[in-house]
C-alpha cells in the first residue's frame, strides 16, 4: 500500500530547492517523482546576508522565510499536478529550510542552529502535514544537530558485507561511513567546505553562480603554499562527531589566507579551493574509514567533472561514483532523506544516532505542523 511523503531541500550550496514525492510503502523507498526551482537573486543573496548579523536581521528573516515556504509551496502542488496526486493521499511534508547559523555547543553550552522557515505558511498553503525544525531537538540533547542522514544513508544505500562512505558535496561538505560490520556504530561528520567557497569566488570573478563542470578550476593549477595554509584550519584537525557551515567556511576565512600573499591568478585560487574540497573529503575518509571499498557522491559536487577526477586522484584505491548509479540521483539524495526523516517523525521514531551527533542519546526530529 503506497505511504507518500515529500521530502523539501534547500541546501547550504543557497542555490535553488529540489522536492520529491517519495513512496515509502514498499520495503525500499523509492521516488516517484521530483522537481526543483532555483531560489531568486534577491532572496539568494538575503540568506547569505543573514549568514551574519545586519540591520533588522529578524524582519528580514521572517519575510525571507515567507519566500522560502511559498517556494516550497510551488513545488509541492509541482509534484502532486506531475503525479495527479491528491493532496490527502500525502501524509506529510518535511521541509528543511534554509540554514543561516549553526552553533552548536556554543556560547551558552546549548547553542543553536537555524534554518529559517514557516512551516505553519507551508502547512496553511499546502492542506498537508508539515514536519520542519529537525535539527534543533538534537542540539537541544548536546548534540551537533548534522548530519542527520546517516541513518537514511544506511537504510536506502547500506550493503551487508560491503563498506560504503557516502559523501554529500552541498555548500559544506557531509559524510556517511557505512561499515560492513553490522556490530559497528554509524558514523557521520562534516568535512569541510564543499562548494560553498568555490561558488563564492566563482561569482566574484567570473559573474556566474558556479563553475560548470569544474572547467574553470580545470584551466588554472593548485597553489601548493595556499592550499597547505588552509588545510592546516583546525576544524580539519578536530575529532567527530562535528558539523561546520558558512559560519567558518565563508569569503572572510578565504580572504584571510590570501590578504598577504602576492596576487594570485583567479584560475589558479579557484583550481586550489577545488582541490580543498576534495583534500578534506579524502583525509577525512582515509582517517575516519580506511577499511572503505567505494565511495558514492551526491548533491551538486557530483555534477564538478574536475572536482570528481580530483577525488578519485586523491583516492586511487576507492571507486569513486555519484548516487545515481546506487539508484538515487545526486540531486534527489537529501530531499528524500528529509521525506525519510518526516516519515520517522510521524511513526514517532527516532531520526538522529548519538555516534553520529555526538547526543545523549537518540531522538524523535522536528515539530509537526497539522494541516
Amino acid at each position: 500500500m503506497p505511504e507518500l511523503y515529500i521530502g523539501l531541500m534547500s541546501g547550504t550550496s543557497v542555490d535553488g530547492v529540489d522536492a520529491v514525492l517519495a513512496d515509502f510503502g514498499a520495503s525500499r523507498p523509492g521516488v516517484i517523482a521530483h522537481c526543483s526551482a532555483p531560489l531568486p537573486a534577491p532572496l539568494k543573496r538575503e540568506f547569505l546576508a543573514l549568514n551574519a548579523s545586519g540591520a533588522n536581521e529578524l524582519h528580514r528573516a521572517a519575510l525571507s522565510a515567507n519566500a522560502l515556504a511559498q517556494i516550497y509551496a510551488k513545488q509541492v502542488q509541482q509534484l502532486l499536478k506531475n503525479t495527479a496526486t491528491d493532496a490527502s493521499h500525502v501524509r506529510a511534508i518535511g521541509a528543511h529550510g534554509q540554514t543561516v547559523r549553526h552553533r552548536p555547543g556554543e556560547f551558552d553550552g546549548v547553542g543553536y542552529t537555524l534554518q529559517l522557515n514557516s512551516p505553519a505558511l507551508l502547512a496553511e498553503l499546502c492542506g498537508i502535514d508539515v514536519v520542519a525544525d529537525f535539527r534543533s531537538r538534537d542540539v537541544a540533547a548536546g548534540g551537533q544537530g548534522a548530519p542527520l542522514v546517516p541513518l537514511f544513508h544506511q537504510a536506502f544505500f547500506g550493503q551487508p558485507g560491503r563498506s560504503i562512505a557516502v559523501l554529500n558535496i552541498g555548500g559544506i561538505s557531509n559524510v556517511t561511513l557505512l561499515d560492513a560490520d553490522p556490530l559497528k556504530p554509524l558514523l557521520g561528520f562534516d568535512c569541510g567546505p564543499g562548494n560553498a567557497l568555490m561558488d563564492a569566488w566563482c561569482l566574484q570573478h567570473t559573474g556566474q553562480a558556479y563553475d560548470d563542470r569544474g572547467r574553470w578550476a580545470a584551466g588554472g593549477k593548485v597553489l601548493p603554499d595556499l592550499l597547505a595554509d588552509m588545510l592546516d584550519e583546525d576544524f580539519f584537525s578536530k575529532p567527530p562527531p562535528k558539523s561546520t557551515g558558512r559560519d567558518l567556511f565563508n569569503a572572510p576565512w578565504l580572504a584571510q589566507y590570501l590578504l598577504h600573499r602576492n596576487a594570485q591568478a583567479p584560475q589558479d585560487v579557484q583550481a586550489t579551493l577545488t582541490e580543498l574540497t576534495a583534500q578534506s573529503c579524502a583525509n577525512s575518509l582515509r582517517s575516519a574509514f580506511p577499511a572503505c571499498e567505494s565511495l558514492l557522491v551526491c548533491g551538486g559536487g557530483a555534477f564538478n567533472e574536475n572536482l570528481m577526477a580530483r577525488l578519485q586522484a586523491a583516492l586511487p584505491d576507492l571507486r569513486v561514483s555519484t548516487s545515481e548509479r546506487w539508484g538515487l540521483p545526486p540531486l534527489q539524495v537529501e530531499a528524500t532523506a528529509f521525506a525519510w526523516l518526516a516519515r520517522q517523525t510521524v511513526l514517532r521514531k527516532t531520526g538522529s544516532v548519538q555516534s553520529v551527533t555526538g547526543a545523549r542519546g537518540a531522538r524523535i526530529l522536528g515539530g509537526i505542523y497539522p494541516a
